[in-house]
This record gives C-alpha cells, sequence and structure tokens, in this order.
C-alpha cells in the first residue's frame, strides 16, 4: 500500500472540505499538497473586515474546513495527524496533516462523509428536533470538552436572545462598510463566493425566526409558503479564549455539529452575527452562565419543508484551494 493517499485521494477530501460554511460562502482558506502533507492556511484577503472587525469567523470556518477534511479523509480509509500553528512566524499556516492508513473505515466515517454534500445552512423556520435528549447524549460524547464548551440553551432564554439580534440588528443598520460588505457578498454570487438570493430568507421567514441575521428586504428571497415560527433548539460553543487556537479548534468541533445534525435528520443553521458586537456577545455569554466566550450559535432543528429543491451554494474551484507543487 501507498504510504501516503495520491494527489486524487486528495483533491477529492479538498473538494468535500470546501463545502464547509463560511461568513457570507466567503470560503477564506487555502491548501498546499506536498505528496506526503497538506498544509491549510488562512487568506487574509478573504477577511470581512467590517463584520468580523476581529477575525474569529475567518479561523472559525478554517477550523470548519479542516474537520471537514479529517472527515473526508477517513472515509477514504486515512486517519488524520493534525500539528497546528507549526510555525510560529507564520500565523496564517494554521495546520500541518500527515496520514496514516487506517485500520477500518466504519459505517459512520462514510455516513459522515455524505452528511457534508446534504448539510447546507438552512435559514428557514424549523420544527423542534425529536430524539433531542438521546441526541444531545450522543454530540456530547464526540466533542471534547478540553477544547469547545457545549450549552444548550432553554427555551425561555429565546426573548432574551431575541433582543440580542434585535441589539445587533439596530447596531449595524447605520454601519456603511458593514452594509457593503452585506451587499457584496449576499444576495448575489461572484467567482464561486457569496450567498445566492435563493438561500437567503424571506421577509416572512426572517419575521418568524426571532434570532437570524437581518438582511436587506431587496436581498431577500421570493415568498415561500406560510410558515408557522421557529421551534429550533438553539445550542451555544463557547471556548476558554479569543487566540486563534481555540478559535481553530472550536469550528472543527462546531462541523462535529453540524455534520451529525445532518446524520440525525436535522436541518441547521450557524449564527455568528450574535457574537459580532460586544453588546449581544455579553447578552449570550450572560444566556450561557458561564464565564466562557461564546464563539457561535447553531439553531437545530426539523426543516418545515423539504429540501428536494435545495440547490448547493457555489464553490470557489479545486484550482483556486488546493496547490500540488510536486503534482501530488
Amino acid at each position: 500500500m501507498n504510504p501516503h493517499p495520491t494527489g486524487e485521494i486528495i483533491e477529492k477530501a479538498v473538494l468535500l472540505a470546501g463545502r464547509a460554511p463560511s461568513l457570507h460562502n466567503s470560503q477564506p482558506w487555502h491548501w498546499v499538497f506536498d505528496g506526503a502533507a497538506l498544509r491549510l492556511y488562512a487568506v487574509p484577503d478573504r477577511r470581512l473586515p467590517a463584520t468580523d472587525t476581529a477575525g474569529r469567523q475567518r479561523l472559525l470556518s478554517c477550523g470548519i474546513a479542516l474537520d471537514h477534511l479529517r472527515v473526508a479523509m477517513a472515509a477514504a480509509g486515512w486517519r488524520c495527524s493534525v500539528a497546528r500553528f507549526p510555525d510560529p512566524n507564520r500565523r496564517e499556516h494554521l495546520a500541518t496533516i500527515t496520514f496514516p492508513p487506517a485500520t477500518v473505515v466504519t459505517d459512520a466515517d462514510r455516513d459522515r462523509a455524505a452528511a457534508i454534500t446534504r448539510r447546507h445552512t438552512d435559514r428557514r423556520t424549523f420544527a423542534a428536533p425529536t430524539g433531542w435528549t438521546d441526541f444531545e447524549t450522543v454530540l456530547r460524547t464526540l466533542i471534547d470538552p478540553t477544547d469547545v464548551l457545549l450549552t444548550v440553551l432553554p427555551p425561555q432564554s429565546r426573548p432574551r436572545l431575541a433582543h440580542a439580534s434585535e441589539l445587533t440588528a439596530a447596531l449595524r443598520r447605520y454601519d456603511s462598510e458593514y452594509q457593503a460588505e452585506l451587499h457584496w457578498w449576499t444576495g448575489h454570487t461572484i467567482a464561486s463566493s457569496g450567498v445566492p438570493r435563493r438561500a437567503l430568507s424571506t421577509a416572512q421567514e426572517r419575521a418568524r425566526v426571532d434570532v437570524g441575521r437581518s438582511f436587506p428586504n431587496e436581498l431577500a428571497a421570493t415568498a415561500r409558503v406560510e410558515l408557522p415560527s421557529d421551534r429550533s433548539t438553539v445550542i451555544v460553543l463557547s471556548t476558554d479564549t479569543d487566540t486563534a487556537e481555540d478559535l481553530v479548534r472550536c469550528g472543527e468541533s462546531l462541523s462535529t455539529v453540524l455534520l451529525e445534525s445532518t446524520v440525525a435528520g436535522f436541518s441547521t443553521c450557524p449564527l455568528t452575527h450574535l457574537i459580532e458586537l460586544r453588546g449581544s456577545r455579553a447578552i449570550v455569554r450572560e444566556l450561557t452562565g458561564r464565564s466562557e466566550l461564546p464563539q457561535v450559535l447553531v439553531r437545530i432543528g426539523i426543516a418545515a419543508e423539504p429540501d428536494d429543491d435545495v440547490l448547493p451554494t457555489p464553490r470557489r474551484p479545486l484550482a483556486e484551494i488546493l496547490e500540488m507543487p510536486g503534482g501530488g
């Protein structure tokens, strides 16, 4: 057996990793494969400075991509040995990954890899997730508590959470740089990046999802069927610090949440606008009842409409996100 995965295997895995969600589908990652090791870099030019002022979401996104890569390689018969931030003089170099062969590929490996292409950010209303107690138990066994703290917000916290979302929208309303980014990156796609109009919620749906990001009315999707109010379960992932290391690991854990939710038949929608500004982030932190720093919230539930007609959002082509200097 070849001691290293072939270039073809790496290409397929990187394409799947590229399906990771990112802020406004900015896809801020770049990979380099030398025939033995794969390196992940964060792309500075793909940070949205008005929205993601501290750069936290760029690192979260790269962490999700890193775990998606791990999932894809596991299904292909390879494990990942990850050295995070191996070069102290180049902090954009997030990880170097080598690949010992796996002794077995499990059904769980295959199911999670298949979930990558089915998962999408769903901004519509959700029904409550069925069997949540058992699912939460499984989810907590898959997430390392030394990486992130997972908090399930109780239903009675929803009005306070909605207030935090409204506060963010009010503070952002007259932020011209933020609004310019929002118009640039959403409602259409440019060079396989950005959020197409069809993936945004309608004005009616936003009124029923009281914790979602606010988009300008002219960017909204066309009206769909009448939907009930959102009944999703909301979780928060928090870390001890805002260091780059903690943020990448949080992104990896977020990937686990999203893919395991998809395997279980649930729809998901990450909520990052609630941690972008100090005031709303403080409210979320208060709701967790902990001292850790919230990094992302996720709505989890059952889509009120079937996903059969949902088209995937575009992704950058392989040639833009992967370099193979030695030919792989």
